[in-house]
């Protein structure tokens, strides 16, 4: 029995040594559950490149494992080797996948250390060019004339602008016909061609269409009004009367359960210090990012972050009844 707790203890010390040593020089890989060149991988490799220098130029590199929804490059890190080496880097779909899928091979709670909030990318509500409403206020009476009538397009079940649609939706207590779309790219191709009326999607998406006049721009779903020049004069939906809307696909770092409470200190210092770094943080005002700065970058506050997430926006999509099993 003495010589089991020895070998025991030592292996314990053995863990030890090597959470301290992290990362000694072995590659870390990000995976990021979507296709290369999205939002969600250009924030991972971002943050890639300013961790990599809060951690002594140590490799971090991404891999890219889309599908599924984001549900197997998650599932994957949820089962890696919880050691450090894999991590996670995703989006509000951290919140919405464990309702829009009834069947997941992971567990958000208990099967993830969280590390901390990257950042928040705002939505933006917009139009067809030749839409009638002019202004938001308008826009709202335009969809109460057309009750029933009215295309709200998507980039596809379980995307952000499908998440922003619903709590649209929701909030005004309109019913809409849906039109999900393979992609942001489709969509706002038809929005611009008028085969539908609405999009509620990403500034890294909507900005440029903003700024060169190609579509109407009614507001963003942000608490306060955004700097960026072309949306600075946007008006917020809370102050244009839908109170306390809210809507930011944020993302955020995760490690598999388990990994060592040394080990996740140091993933925590150095992201906490990659949010400040400069260049990290000119890179994510121009994908018009908001970089964190909040308690969320806490472990702790994060997780409590996203289950407030997954309880705010469950009972909106349980309500549409739409499910991406």
């Amino acid at each position: 029995m003495n010589k089991m707790l020895t070998v025991a203890a030592l292996s314990l010390a053995a863990m030890g040594a090597q959470a301290q040593d992290f990362p000694g020089g072995k590659p870390i890989t990000m995976v990021v559950p979507f296709a290369a060149g999205g939002p969600t991988d250009r924030v991972a490799r971002d943050l890639a490149e300013a961790m990599q220098r809060q951690l002594g130029n140590n490799p971090v590199i991404i891999e890219n494992l889309g599908g599924a929804g984001s549900t197997i490059g998650t599932t994957k890190v949820a089962r890696a080797k919880n050691d450090g080496y894999t991590l996670l880097v995703t989006h509000v779909g951290m919140a919405t996948t464990p309702v829009l899928y009834r069947k997941l091979s992971y567990n958000y709670e208990t099967d993830f250390e969280y590390l901390g909030i990257i950042n928040d990318v705002p939505m933006t509500l917009i139009g067809k060019p030749t839409l009638a409403a002019n202004n938001f206020a308008e826009l709202r009476t335009w969809i109460g004339q057309n009750a029933g009538k009215v295309n709200l397009g998507n980039a596809g079940i379980g995307s952000a602008s499908h998440l922003c649609g619903l709590m649209f939706q929701s909030e005004l207590k309109a019913e809409m016909t849906t039109v999900p779309y393979k992609g942001t790219a489709p969509a706002i191709a038809d929005l611009l061609g008028g085969q539908i009326d609405l999009l509620c999607d990403q500034t890294t998406n909507t900005t440029s269409q903003i700024e060169a006049k190609k579509v109407k721009a009614y507001a963003v779903t942000t608490p306060k009004r955004l700097t960026t020049p072309a949306l600075k004069d946007l008006p917020t939906l809370d102050e244009a009367g839908m109170k306390n809307f809210q809507v930011t696909i944020w993302h955020g770092l995760y490690a598999p359960k388990g990994t060592p409470a040394a080990v996740l200190t140091k993933l925590n210092t150095a992201l906490k210090a990659a949010l400040k770094d400069p260049e990290f943080i000119k890179k994510q005002e121009g994908l018009g990012a908001v970089v964190a700065s909040d308690k969320r970058i806490e472990p702790a506050e994060h997780k409590k972050f996203v289950q407030a997430e997954v309880a705010r926006f469950g009972p909106v999509i349980k309500a549409a009844g739409v499910y991406a099993d």
